[in-house]
């Protein structure tokens, strides 16, 4: 009788990917980076176990989105006080901090459990070209 073998998580094996979504678009790139950080691109996949791999993201800030979205997309917070609310248009977020329009993205196409602070821990966004991770990528046959 053959049986299916389940994932443990000694099984587990991380890769790094890098992602430059410099005139990409924002929703595509996204779910891109949320199928790679819950690790649905291996073999072994299974819901219930974090499998996912790092993934550094370049050129947050000239990420593209569609239509009107730049100056009609708001983002909605609350800091738990009277008179907290706050809101943000993507034009607002993109000048203060373009790396939170990715991960916001990226957040809002996670499974919403208890795995998905582990998989955004495993996420790191950059502005521009430049990143703290380069010994991450060698390439093969380079001697460095």
């Amino acid at each position: 009788m053959n049986t299916t073998k389940s994932t443990k998580i000694s099984e587990i094996k991380r890769d790094w990917h890098l992602i430059d979504v410099e005139g990409q678009i924002l929703g595509r790139s996204a779910s891109n980076i949320a199928q790679l950080l819950m690790g649905k691109n291996k073999p072994n996949f299974v819901k219930n176990l974090d499998m996912g791999d790092y993934v550094v993201v370049l050129n947050a800030k000239s990420v593209k989105v569609t239509g009107k979205k730049e100056t009609d997309k708001k983002y909605y917070r609350h800091s738990g006080f009277p008179g907290g609310f706050r809101v943000e248009t993507l034009q607002e977020l993109r000048n203060k901090r373009p790396t939170e329009i990715v991960r916001r993205a990226v957040s809002g196409m996670l499974p919403q459990n208890k795995l998905k602070a582990s998989m955004l821990k495993r996420l790191f966004i950059f502005e521009d070209k430049e990143h703290n991770y380069k010994d991450k990528f060698m390439v093969k046959g380079d001697s460095k």
